[in-house]
C-alpha cells in the first residue's frame, strides 16, 4: 500500500470530521448561526467527495460501455495485458457511483431521522451525520474490489510486485495510525474535547491485569474457534475460493514471513481498527451494524465464509468493548492476529 496514497485518502475525511465537530461545538454553545455554517461546510465537503467519486464512476461506466461496443482490439489487449478484464471497467464505475449516491442520501435529514429509529445516533448532530454518510465508503471499498474482481486484483498486485516489489508494512502502519487519529478527531479531539476526554470517549484506558489476561486468553480462544470453523467449512465443502486465498496471500503473505510483519499484523490493526470500530463507532451504530461494517471492510475476502468469520470476530470484539473497554478489545485483536501469523510463519497448518 502506497504511503502517500493512504494519506491522500484519509486527509479529507479527517478534515471533514474536524469541521463537523467544530459545528457541534458551536451549536452546543448556543452559536446557532456559526454552527449551521460550519455544518453546511462539512456537508459540502462530503458532497464534493462523493460527487467526484460519482463522476469518476459515471465516466468509467461510459468508457466500459464504449469499449465493449467499439470492438477496438488494441485497448482491450492492453487492459488484458495489465491483468484487468475489459468488462470490469463498467463494474468499477458502478462500484464507485452507487455507494457514493448512498453516502449522499444518508446525509439528508429525513434519511438520518429514519436511521435514528434503528441506530443510536443523533439525527441532528453534524458529527453523527458525517459518520453515517462515511459508512458508505466501506461499501464502496467492497464493491470496488468486487468490480475489479478478486482474480484481476490479485494479478494486478502480482504484476506490481514483480516490477517494484511489495512491502505492506509501512503502508499498514500509516493507515492504522491515521485511523487512530481519525477516531480521536471524530470524537472531538482538537475541537470539543482535550486528549484525555477523547481517549475516555473511545474507552482507551489502562486495562487491569485481569482484563489484559482475559484479552490474551480470549484472543487465543478465538484462534482455536476460527480454525475449527475453517475446518468445518472445509469438511462441508464450503471454501472461500481460490481467488480469495490468492488475493489474501498476495496482500498479507509478506507479513507472515518475518516477526516484524507479524507484529505489524497484530499491533497496527489493533490500534487503528479497534479505535475506529469499537472505540468511536460502536456507541453510535450499535454492535451488529458496527460488526457488519468491520467485516465488509476486509474486502480482500469478497463476500465469503471468511467474511462471516470476520463478522463473528467483530461481534466478540464489540462485546469485549461493551463489557470492559476498547483497550482490552485491542489486546484480543492483536493476540488473535499475531497467533494466526505465527501459525503461518511456523508452517503449523500446512497440512490442515
Amino acid at each position: 500500500m502506497d504511503v502517500l496514497g493512504v494519506v491522500i485518502i484519509f486527509a479529507p475525511l479527517i478534515l471533514i470530521l474536524w469541521v463537523a465537530n467544530l459545528a457541534l461545538r458551536s451549536q452546543s454553545r448556543g452559536d446557532v448561526q456559526n454552527g449551521s455554517l460550519l455544518a453546511l461546510l462539512a456537508y459540502l465537503g462530503v458532497a464534493l467527495l462523493y460527487g467526484a467519486l460519482m463522476l469518476s464512476g459515471a465516466l468509467l461506466g461510459l468508457i466500459g460501455l464504449l469499449m465493449g461496443s467499439s470492438g477496438a482490439q488494441a485497448p482491450l489487449d492492453a487492459l488484458r495485458a495489465a491483468g484487468l478484464e475489459p468488462a470490469s471497467i463498467a463494474n468499477i464505475g458502478l462500484g464507485l457511483a452507487l455507494p457514493s449516491l448512498l453516502g449522499m442520501l444518508l446525509l439528508l435529514p429525513p434519511v438520518r431521522r429514519i436511521c435514528a429509529r434503528i441506530l443510536p445516533i443523533d439525527a441532528h448532530s453534524p458529527v453523527d451525520a458525517v459518520a453515517l454518510s462515511f459508512t458508505a465508503l466501506v461499501l464502496l471499498n467492497l464493491l470496488l474490489t468486487l468490480g475489479i474482481g478478486l482474480g484481476n486484483l490479485q494479478r494486478l498486485m502480482e504484476a506490481g510486485t514483480a516490477t517494484a516489489g511489495y512491502n505492506p508494512i509501512p503502508g499498514l502502519w500509516v493507515q492504522d495510525i491515521l485511523m487512530f487519529f481519525m477516531a480521536l478527531v471524530g470524537v472531538g479531539w482538537l475541537s470539543r474535547a482535550n486528549l484525555g476526554a477523547a481517549l475516555k470517549r473511545l474507552a482507551l484506558v489502562l486495562p487491569t491485569l485481569r482484563q489484559a489476561s482475559a484479552g490474551v486468553g480470549l484472543g487465543l480462544l478465538l484462534v482455536g474457534l476460527a480454525l475449527v470453523l475453517e475446518y468445518g467449512f472445509k469438511i462441508a465443502g464450503i471454501a472461500p475460493g481460490d481467488d480469495v486465498e490468492k488475493l489474501t496471500e498476495q496482500m498479507l503473505g509478506p507479513l507472515f514471513k518475518s516477526i516484524v510483519g507479524i507484529l505489524t499484523l497484530g499491533l497496527a490493526a489493533a490500534l487503528g481498527e479497534e479505535s475506529i470500530f469499537r472505540g468511536a463507532l460502536l456507541p453510535k451504530f450499535g454492535l451488529i451494524f458496527t460488526s457488519l461494517l468491520f467485516a465488509l471492510l476486509h474486502s480482500n475476502y469478497g463476500v465469503s465464509t471468511a467474511t462471516l468469520a470476520v463478522f463473528l470476530v467483530g461481534l466478540v470484539l464489540g462485546l469485549v468493548r461493551l463489557r470492559a473497554n476498547t483497550t482490552t478489545a485491542m489486546i484480543v485483536h492483536a493476540v488473535y492476529n499475531m497467533t494466526l501469523g505465527m501459525i503461518t510463519y511456523l508452517g503449523l497448518m500446512q497440512n490442515f
